[in-house]
């Protein structure tokens, strides 16, 4: 009987590029602005990528452009979001009947917590500059900073996955 091996290094190869934007600007602001620099058409996607974790279930928005010619996939997604929970109060007294609010900051990438918005340009070759992305991306006024993430040192990658 022969035996089979896979090789899951395969599986863990990066071939995207993830460039972190800080900004002030709503998700289809920035969008529009990106547009307009870049040869790129973001559009709002109806897919949301979605986080589970203990407090509740959240969704982060994505706006994402397909260029057919190169095979190139552009996503715009949102770093930060709040989960909402309704707690009732638990002790008898004048406010046990009222129910509160408790809002718990989430993001997609918690190593990253200081970043609004995250550019992931995946099934890129090697001729792409990302410098001059990230050149053409800081001449947009109300972007404070944007930088290249290095991808070996994202901890929860998973949440890149959709």
């Amino acid at each position: 009987m022969a035996i089979h091996k896979l090789d899951l290094g395969e599986f863990d190869k990066i071939d995207y590029y993830l460039i972190a934007i800080h900004t002030f600007l709503e998700d289809y602001r920035l969008a529009f602005f990106i547009n307009q620099k870049l040869p790129v058409n973001l559009s709002k996607s109806e897919n949301e990528i979605q986080i589970n974790i203990k407090e509740g279930e959240t969704n982060f928005s994505r706006f994402y452009y397909i260029d057919k010619e190169s095979t190139i996939t552009w996503n715009l997604i949102q770093n930060k979001n709040e989960v909402i929970q309704y707690k009732k109060g638990n002790t008898p007294n004048l406010f046990s009947d009222v129910t509160m609010e408790v809002a718990t900051k989430v993001f997609l990438l918690p190593e990253f917590k200081k970043v609004d918005y995250f550019l992931k340009i995946e099934n890129n070759d090697d001729t792409m500059n990302v410098s001059n992305i990230q050149l053409l991306l800081n001449t947009i006024d109300s972007i404070s900073t944007v930088y290249i993430v290095d991808t070996n040192k994202i901890k929860s990658k998973n949440n890149l996955i959709f």
